[in-house]
């Protein structure tokens, strides 16, 4: 793409809040700035809000509720259809957009853009399948009807790295099940989120249905909301400390909550393992997003007869990684978010050097504009340090050796997250074993990517609560209702 295109697109994408309906500049005039992280230049300026802006989104929210929660679930079902129509039409600026504020390359980019759109065909089917039930009480005096309705209005925290299909694997859900949302897309890329609204916007979405708040003071911007009695959900994705934090909050007038957070993905390959299949899988695992994902593969538990050919053949693919700018052809490897991830990634490669481990590719941040950080492979990672016990959230393979199966789920389960495993093997016994063993809500058997729209999305332990995608990720978004009647023959 020319830096004309470029332009161009960014002049197409809103600047301003969007509440009510309306695009609307901060209240208190305040802007900030959005950086392309492969240059750290600022590509864009828009709306700061204020607490008072994020109290005029709930009231926008809450204003729409009820005539929204009334409309039919064909119609809703229909205004998800028409913006995922239309995303299609504008795949290629939604991709080029994620790349130029997020830095993933442009074959990612397209990538979400499938990803982040099936939830909007999903949740436009599975608008009309809201169901309930109706039956006759044991005692054979009454009748019992169960019922669904929309929670009600929500506030929704997405986070950057997936700009796109954060926001689509929230609102979707919400607007299928009858519900109004606050948005509230992280200040690093808020700008996919802002040409979302539009999009949605486009297709007809009643106003004050979607209301958009982009802010660089997210505690003090979500205060107003998360206090409000009226609010009655609270979606969020991001890390464990933060979740906690908004947990507490959220307490307070007794939230339902959804919690996307940390992840530490153990990679466990056996003796038996298909190793041409295994290295393709780590490679998605692992470098898909720059390893800027919650569900990439942190920790590669290898057993130690296979563990010098696992990481020969991993070398050679990473020394094949062409590191650049996401807008240029052939490149594998764009940067880290920001100079802070950057810094983490090579503390932590720093860290398991010191303990033992071995550098083999890697490990340092290119020189040059950007904040980009060479794809690493190390091995001998031993117990302890900090690599295994933090998400890395970059471009890092460290490999541990184990022995035997216990010994695997043993490091495996070494960690308060619990969000995804992935595991290869050709004992379909031992895949069995495993899916029992391991201590996560997702798995993958012999495959390095998993998610799906279809499919519900989340973690136990530390890594969160509820589920997004699937038929359970409707529900996140209703509340049942028992109702008791006479029986009809008394």
């Amino acid at each position: 793409m020319s830096d004309t295109s470029e332009s161009e697109l960014l002049a197409r994408v809103p600047s301003s809040l969007f509440i009510g309906g309306a695009w609307r500049a901060s209240s208190s005039g305040a802007t900030l700035g959005v950086e392309d992280p492969s240059t750290g230049r600022t590509i864009a300026t828009i709306a700061d809000a204020t607490p008072g802006d994020a109290a005029s989104a709930l009231d926008a929210a809450v204003a729409a509720s009820a005539d929204w929660a009334s409309t039919a679930p064909r119609q809703r079902g229909e205004i998800l259809r028409a913006a995922f129509d239309l995303l299609q039409k504008r795949r290629d600026d939604f991709a080029l957009l994620m790349t130029l504020e997020m830095g993933k390359t442009l074959a990612e980019s397209q990538g979400e853009v499938t990803y982040g759109g099936e939830f909007l065909r999903w949740f436009s089917e599975e608008a009309v399948r809201i169901t309930g039930r109706y039956g006759i009480n044991p005692e054979g005096t009454g009748r019992t009807i169960v019922s669904q309705h929309p929670v009600g209005p929500s506030y929704l925290i997405t986070p950057w790295n997936f700009p796109l299909a954060m926001a689509t694997r929230k609102v979707a859900p919400a607007l299928a099940a009858g519900c109004t949302v606050v948005v509230k897309p992280a200040a690093l890329t808020p700008l996919t989120t802002l040409y979302f609204a539009k999009l949605l916007d486009d297709v007809g979405l009643p106003a004050g249905v979607l209301n958009v708040l982009t802010t660089s003071s997210s505690k003090e911007v979500s205060a107003p909301i998360l206090s409000d009695p009226r609010l009655r959900k609270l979606s969020f994705t991001g890390s464990t400390p933060v979740g906690v934090g908004l947990l507490k909050l959220a307490a307070d007038n007794v939230l339902r909550t959804s919690m996307e957070l940390g992840g530490n993905a153990p990679f466990v390959v056996f003796a038996d393992a298909d190793l041409d299949r295994a290295v393709d899988g780590a490679m998605a695992a692992k470098f898909r997003n720059v390893g800027e994902a919650c569900t990439a593969a942190n920790r590669f538990i290898v057993h130690r007869s296979i563990a010098d050919e696992f990481a020969t053949r991993i070398t050679e693919r990473v020394a094949r990684l062409r590191i650049g700018r996401g807008t240029e052809e052939g490149v594998g490897i764009g940067p880290l978010i920001d100079e802070d991830a950057v810094e983490k990634a090579s503390r932590l490669v720093k860290d398991a050097v010191a303990r033992g481990a071995r550098l083999v590719a890697g490990g340092e941040r290119v020189e040059g504009e950007g904040h980009f950080f060479a794809p690493t492979v190390i091995t001998g990672v031993t117990e302890g340090s900090d690599i295994l016990r933090e998400e890395i959230f970059g471009p890092v393979v460290s490999i541990v050796p184990f022995d035997d199966e216990d010994d695997a789920v043993r490091l495996a389960n070494d960690t308060e997250y619990g969000l995804v495993s992935y595991v290869y093997t050709r004992d379909l016994a031992r895949g069995q074993r495993m899916i029992e063993r391991l201590q996560t809500g997702m798995m993958g058997l012999n495959a390095g990517v998993i998610s799906n729209a279809a499919a519900p999305f989340g973690g136990i332990k530390q890594s969160g609560l509820g589920r997004e995608g699937g038929f359970e990720g409707i529900h996140e978004y209703l509340s049942t209702k028992y109702t008791m009647t006479p029986s009809p023959f008394a």
